[in-house]
């Protein structure tokens, strides 16, 4: 058998790719600009039959991108999972929620791995790139594998390889993306480092699986901490009449030892909120506290109620209760310019409104229907994005800003709402004053 570094490095690698979503699709497009066959798995039909068609339904990736490499036949996709047996390689990309207990999900993870280990042939390269907790490509993946016969790092190779993607970002993609990448014997990683070294810039082989679990959660929980450190100072200066982003700027103008965080009405997407979970989870099952990391869960799970009562005090300037009163949320996707509302604050901030009787709205160009679920899991209203006229801002007893979206047009909404609650010191960067009676944190622009 030739060695790792010959065999997937060579042009004759077809690669398998298990879930095509924001992970996925991106992966499999790089890696056939690269010049590998691809196989994308999905349980979707729907997705499956759109990939086919030139179809993306990513919002970072054109149809041009996908239809380009389907007309080349460079890329297909399949709900068929027995067309992992042609694969040399296979990267699993499927999703790690947490369970309603805060415990990590790998349901997901376990189907893949049975999928790939029914259709497995000699001398393949697994690498699972889904976001979980340290061990699991060790004690998950690899005795699943085992059990179809076969030594790793001889017969078949397995590695971890966490993704990287951050959706909207127009400079960091998956092909400029330094990769991590760690085997469960050298040989595996010596495997996986020569694959995806024909897909992306940079690869970045570390000792063992566990290290790059460690390293992707290492990633995430970094910003979670240092996010709820600065939605603290956010409560601290709210309580001393200061203006909170006054000081991040004043402090942010220090050339050394200072990184620059925002506050915001919580925290969203697949991986901040949840990555340190999987690390928090993991550290239990040994007898350990992870003091910092649940403490920053602690206070991003509060920051939505905290803008919640900013809304409470807006309409009591105007002496209105929640009850009844109209309220426009704009934007609720989890960040700015993107489609994608998993974990969104705006999803809690709309739900604990509606639970108090407000007559809730929103606005969101990338989103144009939502469906509410209620804390006791039954499912809420739907929602349509309605359009964002002068007699809508007009008629909302309070508007909240919530994802700073760039082509909010800011002055407009300032000028013609009765009340403003900017979550995101979105009117400050746009230099629009706030209105008579705001106060000084800029949470409430204008009441």
């Amino acid at each position: 058998m030739p060695v790792p570094h010959e065999r997937f490095g060579s042009d004759r690698v077809t690669l398998g790719v298990i879930g095509l979503g924001y992970v996925g699709l991106p992966l499999a497009v790089e890696a056939a600009r690269a010049g590998l066959s691809v196989v994308g798995v999905d349980v979707n039909g729907s997705v499956v039959d759109g990939v086919n068609e030139g179809r993306s339904h990513i919002q970072d990736l054109t149809d041009a991108s996908v239809a380009e490499h389907v007309e080349a036949g460079r890329l297909v996709a399949t709900t068929d999972a027995e067309r992992l047996g042609e694969c040399d390689a296979i990267s699993i990309c499927v999703p790690t929620p947490l369970g309603k207990t805060g415990d990590p999900d790998v349901s997901y993870i376990v189907a893949a791995t049975e999928a790939v280990a029914a259709a497995r042939k000699p001398g393949q390269l697994i690498v699972l790139e889904s976001t979980t907790y340290p061990g699991t490509t060790r004690e998950v993946l690899l005795p699943a594998l085992e059990s179809g016969g076969g030594r790793v790092g001889e017969d078949f190779f397995l590695c971890f390889s966490p993704e990287r993607v951050d959706p909207g970002n127009a400079m960091w993609h998956t092909r400029n993306t330094p990769k991590v990448i760690g085997g469960v014997t050298p040989a595996c990683t010596a495997a996986g480092t020569a694959l995806y070294g024909r897909i992306v810039d940079t690869v970045v082989p570390v000792s063992s699986s566990e290290a790059a679990e460690l390293t992707k959660i290492l990633e995430n929980t970094f910003r979670a901490v240092n996010i709820g450190l600065v939605n603290e100072l956010a409560l601290i200066a709210d309580r001393l009449g200061v203006d909170v982003w006054e000081v991040i700027e004043a402090a942010d103008t220090k050339p050394f030892g200072f990184m620059k965080f925002t506050p915001g009405p919580g925290l969203g997407g697949h991986c901040i909120p949840i990555d340190p979970h999987y690390l928090a989870w993991k550290m239990r099952t040994l007898n350990y506290k992870t003091r910092f990391i649940d403490l920053a869960g602690e206070i991003n799970g509060e920051m939505p109620l905290f803008v919640v009562q900013k809304i409470r005090q807006a309409l009591n300037r105007s002496k209105k209760p929640v009850n009844g009163s109209s309220v426009l949320v704009l934007g609720v996707a989890y960040k700015r310019d993107i489609d994608d509302v998993r974990e969104s604050p705006a999803l809690d901030i709309l739900k604990t409104l509606e639970a108090e009787g407000a007559r809730v709205a929103y606005h969101d160009p990338y989103v144009p229907k939502l469906r509410l679920e209620r804390e006791d899991g039954e499912r809420g209203p739907k929602l349509e994005s309605i359009d964002l006229t002068e007699e809508v801002l007009a008629e909302a007893d309070c508007v909240v800003i919530v994802t700073d979206h760039t082509d909010f047009d800011y002055a407009a909404i300032v000028a013609g709402a009765r009340a403003v609650v900017d979550a995101r010191n979105a009117t400050g960067r746009a230099g629009v004053e706030a209105g008579a009676g705001a106060d000084a944190s800029r949470w409430v622009v204008k009441a």
